[in-house]
């Protein structure tokens, strides 16, 4: 990553295990950049579906709108919901929308929540 102009954002290595994400920002433009690493269950789901993207020649696992979304849900910052929007507005003929519905679903029931749904519902129909 830094031969490419990317600087990691903090080195602790305790943390990386624990929330599972190496936060990276490039020098020059200032992009930041999550790499995620999976884990079991949903993060395996997500990295099982992900569709090859072809950055300078080098193929990157890209999870797909779908699971952005339903991760982007779950993560519900204010940053995470603008996202969202960003999301619809760019692929909204073309989203899986019966699968985001059917996992926010389901995750609702696992986690006891009620709001997961709620949240994705009010970003559609803006």
């Amino acid at each position: 990553m830094r031969r490419h102009g990317f600087d990691l954002l903090f080195d602790d290595s305790e943390l990386v295990l624990r929330i599972r994400v190496l936060p990276f920002r490039h020098a020059t433009s200032r992009l930041p950049l999550d790499v995620v690493l999976a884990g079991p269950g949903l993060e395996e789901d997500f990295q099982a579906r992900a569709v090859p993207v072809d950055v300078d020649g080098v193929l990157i696992p890209v999870i797909t709108a779908e699971d952005l979304i339903i991760a982007k849900v779950l993560a519900s910052r204010a940053k995470d919901i603008e996202d969202i929007r960003s999301v619809i507005h760019e692929r909204r003929a073309s989203l899986d929308v019966t699968r985001i519905r059917t996992i926010l679903g389901l995750l609702e029931q696992a986690l006891s929540q009620n709001d997961l749904l709620l949240t994705f519902e009010k970003e559609w129909k803006k």
